[in-house]
């Protein structure tokens, strides 16, 4: 974890947390989904002749990330749709970097070092600190729970099929502009389907929000796809969802939900982790 691979990845999570927050603020989960996803492939499609094709090899991990992104695509709506933001996303994001470090250490022999270990179990203390502290106070909305920790299931799967990829593909932008087009279409061929005629009038309202928020989709993941090139994915899967504590910032100041001491502390066992993280690198 070199200072140019963390500022590449903590720059990912805030393009990320960003992103998130435009998806939550469209009221019509699926309006916001497919222009963030359409325009993705958009994107994609305009860096596509500018770098190398991915090579052979590289394509079954494609096919396999398109597929795990719709799921997630899916699962996150519905996250959003049943819970707060400053809970739903801290639970997604969350409780993905250890499932991440289980499958990194399986499939890409990864085992990550004491320092490496202890920093990643500190970042995912804070950040599990993140997401229970939204639930102090009052019960636990359990379809949003389940479903914002099957999103977080889904998003460790694909950052370790996008790690060995990427690293397979001989070429991150590459990757990373195929990737877009591949997962990008679904939702906008299923809008389409679904709303027909009045597809662009349901769209309009939003496109300008809605491709600002693919934009930083598709650099977030461009810079974490990069990352996992020069570093193991488990250290970058934890330092990532660091975005949780500005996606938290966001819900506090834009959707107006508490922030509170609690997620403070929270924050300090991240920067401690990140920081033994660091010292492993």
């Amino acid at each position: 974890m070199t200072p140019l691979v963390t500022a590449a990845v903590l720059l990912a999570a805030v393009t990320h947390a960003s992103w998130n927050a435009i998806a939550h603020k469209i009221t019509d989960k699926l309006v916001g989904f497919t222009l963030i996803s359409g325009g993705g492939a958009l994107i994609g499609l305009c860096l596509a002749p500018f770098a190398a094709v991915p090579a052979a090899g590289a394509w079954p991990y494609l096919a396999a990330s398109a597929v795990i992104h719709l799921v997630y695509y899916v699962l996150l709506m519905r996250s959003f749709r049943l819970g707060d933001f400053g809970q739903a996303y801290p639970i997604a994001r969350g409780s993905a970097p250890l499932v991440v470090t289980v499958l990194a250490a399986l499939f890409a022999h990864e085992v990550p070092d004491a320092w490496a270990a202890a920093g990643i179990g500190l970042s995912c203390a804070g950040l599990t600190g993140v997401a229970l502290w939204g639930l102090r106070g009052r019960r636990p909305n359990w379809a949003a729970v389940g479903a914002a920790l099957a999103t977080g299931m889904s998003i460790a799967a694909y950052t370790v099929v996008d790690g060995l990829g990427v690293r397979a593909s001989g070429s991150a932008l590459g990757y990373t502009a195929w990737l877009m087009i591949a997962e990008g279409l679904a939702l906008p061929v299923y809008a389409l389907y679904r709303w027909r005629r009045d597809t662009l009038v349901m769209l309009r309202p939003f496109a300008g929000v809605g491709l600002l928020g693919a934009a930083l989709s598709v650099a977030a993941y461009g810079l974490v796809l990069w990352a996992q090139t020069r570093a193991e994915m488990a250290p970058i899967a934890a330092l990532r969802e660091s975005s949780i504590l500005v996606g938290a910032a966001i819900g506090a100041v834009v959707f107006k939900e508490r922030f509170g001491a609690a997620r403070i502390w929270a924050a300090g066992l991240l920067v401690a982790g990140i920081g033994l993280m660091l010292h492993s690198g």
